[in-house]
């Protein structure tokens, strides 16, 4: 059976954790962090790391690289441009589909 392939929603959850989308933002400045290194940016244990970064992985938003005993983490190219283009066409689309807000005001009072 092949591994399932996360949708625009499973993303979504996965990044609206605060510890998660700032495991993101940590991969971000600095790629290849090992997984023990994430205790010292956030006040979680090991374990509670371990599964917001398998949170993660399966979400397709980070890859891993085992060297040695330790596992290194990295953000994963394509979710979050894909998700980054897809919120750039929801936003672009915004405002022609709603009328400003003087003519809606200016139409509400006739």
């Amino acid at each position: 059976m092949g591994e399932e392939i996360p949708d625009e929603m499973d993303v979504l959850r996965a990044l609206a954790h605060p510890v998660r989308w700032g495991i993101l933002q940590r991969l971000a400045a600095e790629p290849g962090i090992c997984a023990c290194d994430f205790t010292e940016f956030f006040d979680v244990s090991q374990p509670t790391i371990s599964v917001h970064l398998k949170v993660l992985r399966q979400a397709g938003l980070v890859t891993s690289k085992r060297i040695g005993t330790t596992i290194c983490y990295s953000i994963a190219p394509g979710q979050l441009t894909s998700l980054g283009a897809r919120l750039a066409e929801m936003a672009a689309t915004a405002d022609a589909g709603l009328p400003h807000s003087r003519d809606h005001e200016a139409s509400s009072r006739s």
